[in-house]
């Protein structure tokens, strides 16, 4: 979870106060972030906040900062707050800041006023570092073997598989089937030809790809090799295989999904996969 705290005017460098009206709980957050009707301030505080300001369309130069709410105070009918910017995360531009909200789990309406556009604090479910990590700006992509684009660009309904190809037929069709049931794309490797070397299309389609799902069965070095890239670009990783002992020991704590390669164990596969790929989504 984080805070969202949007002010018109923008923010200082320590201490100001937000209109306990303006503060929004929606019901479902009620029983731990406002149990009884009253904000629970312990637990804002705990959590990550960004500190943006109502967008202006005439400044190009705003831009939102992340950091923590380290005191926070019922003042009459607002709450005064102390806070402090996180040093090691640069200002966010407002431009790609409303890019990120969708990935931030921050709704945008198409018609009326946006979050960005009036004053309020809210609270998003969202993993606020990890969409930082893996969709914004990171200072270091620059391998050597393989280019990076400077920015990742993540498709949040695209999931891509990384597995053996010779007998995996059934496989990666219930991949495919448990993949459209959750409303998402799928992609694989051997599907593109974009660049001159194959590496190239694998790591393009590891980095844009949402979640990444990782057959281990046979311990086929090319699998290993995509899934440690798939880890270092913080990707959902699902890990299948047939036999646990295909599993390296580097990896072997990662929860993985074991089938068997008959119908039975297919079908299985497939709902195991499902339930595996709702669950990261609502997440």
């Amino acid at each position: 979870m984080f805070n969202l705290l949007v002010r018109a005017g923008g923010w200082g460098e320590r201490r100001d106060e937000v209109s306990v009206g303006r503060i929004y709980i929606t019901a479902e957050q009620e029983p731990l972030l406002k149990p009884g009707g009253v904000l629970n301030l312990t637990i804002l505080k705990s959590i990550p906040a960004i500190f943006a300001e109502e967008t202006n369309h005439d400044d190009p130069n705003q831009v939102a900062r992340v950091g923590q709410i380290s005191d926070a105070q019922f003042i009459g009918q607002s709450v005064a707050i102390e806070y402090r910017y996180d040093p090691n995360v640069p200002p966010i531009p407002q431009a790609d800041l409303v890019a990120l909200a969708p990935a931030l789990g921050i709704h945008i309406p198409r018609r009326g006023f946006g979050p960005f556009e009036h004053s309020h604090w809210a609270v998003k479910g969202t993993d606020l570092f990890r969409v930082l990590m893996t969709e914004w700006r990171r200072p270091v992509r620059k391998p050597s073997v393989f280019q990076l684009d400077d920015h990742q660009h993540v498709d949040s309904d695209l999931l891509s598989a990384m597995m053996p190809f010779s007998g995996f037929n059934s496989v990666w069709e219930a991949i495919q089937r448990a993949t459209e049931a959750n409303g998402m794309r799928w992609d694989r490797a051997d599907n593109r030809w974009d660049h001159s070397a194959i590496i190239q299309d694998v790591v393009a389609l590891i980095d844009q790809a949402a979640i990444v799902v990782c057959d281990c069965s046979g311990k086929n070095a090319n699998v290993f090799y995509e899934m440690g890239i798939a880890h270092s670009l913080g990707k959902e990783v699902i890990i299948i295989t047939q036999n646990a002992a295909d599993i390296p020991f580097d990896i072997a704590h990662l929860r993985h999904i074991r089938y068997l390669p008959n119908g039975e164990g297919i079908e299985q596969l497939e709902r195991d996969l499902t339930t595996r790929i709702r669950n990261i989504r609502e997440r």
